[in-house]
């Protein structure tokens, strides 16, 4: 076990559930390790070596919308065979990052071999085959598919491809990961919570680099209009981001877009006030910025005038960023 895994399996991630084989007997542990993945992740079917005892550790942590996992174990081989989803919330794809070993994945006729630090993702719910010849450790994201194929055009086609983790956004991606689960001890509820939404967004940028040529990526309505809420949260801070700024980087008209938002009862340029405000208020129920003026509060989500910012607060939330803070401490006291 490396000194990477040793730390992260120490963590309790935020109140994660730990399991372990070394509490069942040895002549028990595939069905009850059968039984743990069926609930907690898919519906497989697993094999060990026989001339190697089943050993596994798993923790599992909800976090934000998702879930993760790590998880060291000895040889195992999981298939999944043509069934429907044992639950609902089983209904995901799952991004693995290898920590070390040797993982081999095979899906869609598609077949990838993993090195200790790269990324593959695959869709629980289909066919797959995994076969790990000796110990080894990886950490799993659980992302639901309706918010991963929102976020992926073709995400189908990128199932069982190597993400390296040697350049690029793939190095990113991964360490931030890594970095994540090794200190989540370390973080508030709260702050490991919201760093959930940063791991989508890098895992989204991951995988759509790898993703073949020649994909239509604008299959739907609904795609283009995640793309675009996506392309407004990673810009949110942008005291810049209008309309034009918008359309240049989806690369649509703004007469499509708008016509996008209208479906929803708004308009582009609501929903982007919207979406700040809805950041500003949660910072300010954050205890972590009880000190900070609500003026650079504003102002880091993009606010550029501090009288806008009271009077779209108050049109939203019905009182002002001062009422608000002021109702939120008389509350804690």
């Amino acid at each position: 076990m490396t000194a990477t895994t040793m730390k992260l399996l120490n963590n309790t991630i935020n109140g994660g559930l730990k399991l372990s084989t070394n509490i069942i007997p040895p002549h028990e542990r595939v069905d009850w390790l059968r039984e743990v993945i069926c609930r907690e992740y898919t519906n497989v079917e697993i094999t060990s070596p026989a001339h190697v005892g089943l050993s596994q550790d798993l923790t599992i942590c909800p976090w934000g919308n998702l879930q993760l996992s790590i998880i060291q174990s000895s040889a195992i081989s999981l298939e999944r065979l043509p069934r429907e989803p044992h639950l609902n919330s089983q209904d995901a794809y799952f991004a693995v990052i290898l920590l070390s070993g040797d993982y081999r994945l095979e899906q869609n006729g598609r077949n990838v071999l993993l090195q200790p630090g790269d990324m593959t993702i695959y869709d629980a719910t289909r066919p797959h085959r995994i076969h790990c010849p000796g110990e080894f450790s990886k950490l799993i994201l659980s992302i639901p598919r309706t918010v991963f194929r929102d976020r992926v055009a073709g995400i189908d086609r990128c199932t069982a491809l190597r993400i390296p983790s040697t350049q690029g956004i793939g190095f990113v991606a991964a360490n931030f990961l890594r970095s994540c689960a090794t200190h989540a001890d370390q973080l508030q509820a709260h702050e490991f919570s919201t760093l959930s939404g940063h791991a989508l967004d890098l895992l989204t940028l991951a995988v759509a680099s790898v993703r073949p040529v020649g994909i239509n990526l604008s299959r739907s309505r609904a795609v283009s209009f995640n793309s675009i809420k996506t392309i407004i949260e990673q810009n949110l801070r942008n005291s810049d981001l209008d309309t034009g700024v918008i359309t240049r980087i989806a690369g649509l008209s703004a007469r499509y877009i708008n016509g996008l938002f209208e479906e929803e009862g708004t308009s582009l340029m609501r929903y982007v006030r919207k979406r700040r405000l809805e950041n500003c208020r949660k910072d300010m129920l954050n205890p972590f910025y009880a000190g900070h003026q609500l003026s650079g509060i504003a102002f880091r989500w993009g606010f550029n005038d501090a009288a806008h910012f009271s009077r779209a607060f108050k049109q939203q939330f019905g009182c002002s960023p001062r009422e608000f803070r002021r109702d939120q401490a008389q509350g804690r006291d």
